[in-house]
């Protein structure tokens, strides 16, 4: 068993609640900017002072509304100001938040709400309320409901004006570290949503001692981000919370089409991002010079990109050659990249899934650190992180201050500290099966190295087990393959099978550019290109870069191409886009089957080894 506990950096204080990041931070700079809206096409700053203003004229109109404290409000909306305005009033009112993912089925919407008892719930959009609507019968409880696009929160604040400023304080002080600040459900890759009862405590100690260990990111003079992941999300949650505490600008982009615009509008300082999206940044510029028969100088820079990176992290000095090259690259390709993403990003966090050694250092070679961490919804996102001034590529770094590692016999994760939660609401038994005494256990396998760096190799649950007994981590396939700009999602399967394949689904975003590129025709289909020799051909070599750096008992030796997508839509990925792979086993049980039968394959055999 191996151990790592690193001491909090900052006092805990029993009394304090989540509103307290807030009043402190308009003590601190009542006039710096905390936010920043979309506006005519730019962007209006709103100051701490404007932000307490508007969270406390919302925080009335909730209680004139009749809102009580203790009292669940659900909340579906995309990743926007209005998010962080309600969080904060929500607090003020003495009410707690639950979150409802904005593309949740009418089932979901029921689920959420009728488990956690909301008595009211706040929608951004018609097709929101239609999805709402069409359980509300179903929903006896919820005797409030506002709709964000009608205007319905200015209405709100407006109902509010005769509410005492002495109930709003009386209210917003209520709660202490140990009570109830939201009850977020996990995003069901298994099983029904369980409800996480997160404190006021895991927002107010995880944001202090986070910003006390990420210094250089969140409190760097003029610190800005652009949210873009889903605030609904843990991951968002809590970076829009921490970024209140630090002073850190924020701005919200939802519709990722338009995220290149708005990073070179807004000229964010950090991101905070999954790897599909560092994925998709490096394979559009890859593509994007093939078509322009730069494809050749793209991937020169690339290498010269990482070399760079791995000399720069053994501490030795970059060799001459290496240095002129580079400088070269910088011109021709990488200031153009950092260009693209608004010319100031420094740092970026990077959390949900592995995001390979590769990307790490050609983006560290950008002048951007990825900062990759590690945490779950039960942990308020973050455990452990590379920090600006200990990192390691390749790891998610060492525990945040205030938080304990531990690694089981069998590889297990556990988690101590600050960050981990209460509870699951109204489920006793999956709260004792989730604890051994205040260590949580995670269900991921991982290891620390002797400086207290933890690297995640997957999921227990996960593991596939093959009928000759070897046990395969799939993440270790999967991610690499997935990487390829023509894949989409990539499921490894084998468990008590003779061998192991793969389901592998296409980009549809970057299929036809890659077509094109390769001189096919842009314009098939996914199910057409699923079955087009060149295509295969490509993924042959995806697949093989993968089983290169596993055994030959561990490698894919067939796959199949998908005719169709895997997404939110079709039930198989979770909002975070995490693949839902007992859903998929099951919906995809005959294609897999087909796989196994010895018949020879026509399409995926993998020749390596």
């Amino acid at each position: 068993m191996e151990e790592f506990d690193a001491p909090a950096a900052v006092p805990a204080d029993p009394q304090a609640n989540a509103t307290d990041l807030l009043i402190d931070r308009v003590a601190l700079t009542p006039n710096a900017p905390l936010f920043a809206r979309p506006v005519d096409g730019g962007w209006q700053d709103v100051t701490s002072s404007e932000f307490l203003a508007q969270v406390i004229a919302l925080s009335k109109g909730l209680i004139a509304a009749g809102i009580q404290p203790g009292d669940k409000i659900g909340l579906m909306c995309k990743t926007r100001y209005e998010w962080s305005l309600i969080d904060f009033a929500t607090w003020f009112a003495g009410a707690i938040l639950v979150p409802v993912y904005e593309t949740s089925s009418p089932t979901q919407i029921r689920w959420n709400l009728s488990d956690s008892g909301a008595t009211s719930v706040i929608l951004e959009t018609p097709e929101h309320f239609t999805r709402f609507d069409e359980v509300h019968p179903e929903l006896p409880g919820i005797s409030r409901v506002w709709q964000i696009d009608l205007g319905d929160l200015d209405k709100l604040a407006a109902g509010g004006v005769d509410v005492a400023d002495d109930e709003v304080e009386r209210r917003r002080n209520l709660a202490n570290e140990d009570d109830i600040a939201t009850l977020i459900y996990t995003s069901g890759s298994t099983g029904k949503p369980k409800g996480c009862v997160l404190t006021h405590k895991n927002f107010v100690e995880l944001s202090r001692n986070s910003a006390a260990a990420m210094g250089k990111v969140v409190n760097a003079p003029g610190a800005s981000t652009l949210l873009f992941i889903t605030t609904a999300h843990v991951f968002a949650r809590f970076i829009a919370v921490l970024s209140v505490h630090a002073g850190v600008k924020v701005g919200h982009q939802p519709d990722t089409s338009q995220l290149l615009p708005s990073l070179a509008s807004f000229k964010p300082t950090f991101l905070l991002a999954v790897p599909r999206v560092f994925e998709k940044v490096y394979n559009s510029a890859e593509q994007k010079a093939e078509a322009g028969g730069k494809g050749k100088i793209f991937r020169a820079a690339a290498k010269v990109a990482v070399e760079h990176s791995k000399v720069l992290a053994t501490g030795r000095p970059v060799p001459l050659g290496l240095r002129l090259r580079f400088a070269l690259f910088d011109k021709l390709v990488y200031g153009k990249l950092r260009s693209a993403m608004g010319g100031n990003v420094k740092y970026a966090v990077s959390g949900s899934a592995p995001l390979g050694e590769h990307l790490g250092h050609f983006f560290h070679s950008l002048g951007i650190t990825v900062l990759e961490g590690y945490g779950l919804t039960e942990t308020t996102a973050p455990a452990t992180v590379n920090l600006e001034s200990k990192f390691k590529i390749g790891t998610v770094g060492p525990a945040l201050p205030g938080v304990g590692i531990r690694i089981e016999e069998d590889g297990e994760v556990l988690v101590k500290g600050i960050n981990v939660f209460k509870e699951y609401w109204k489920n006793p038994e999956a709260t004792a099966e989730a604890f051994d005494g205040e260590w949580f256990r995670t269900g991921d396998l991982g290891s620390l190295d002797d400086d207290g760096f933890l690297t995640i190799t997957g999921r227990k649950k996960e593991i596939i087990v093959t009928a000759g007994g070897k046990n395969v981590a799939p993440a270790a396939l999967e991610d690499p393959i997935r990487s390829n700009p023509l894949v989409g999602q990539v499921v490894v399967v084998g468990d008590q099978k003779p061998f192991i394949g793969a389901l592998i689904t296409l980009d549809p975003e970057m299929l036809p550019v890659w077509l094109n590129n390769n001189g096919e025709d842009a314009g098939m289909t996914v199910a057409e290109a699923s079955v087009n020799p060149a295509v295969i051909a490509e993924i042959q070599r995806a697949v093989d870069v993968a089983n290169s750096t596993v055994s030959r008992a561990e490698s894919i030796r067939k796959f199949v191409v998908l005719a169709t997508e895997l997404t939110e839509d079709s039930g198989h990925l979770t909002p975070k886009l995490s693949i839902k792979r007992n859903v998929i086993l099951k919906d995809f049980a005959d294609v897999i089957e087909g796989m196994y039968q010895t018949t020879p394959a026509t399409q995926g055999i993998s020749l390596q080894h």
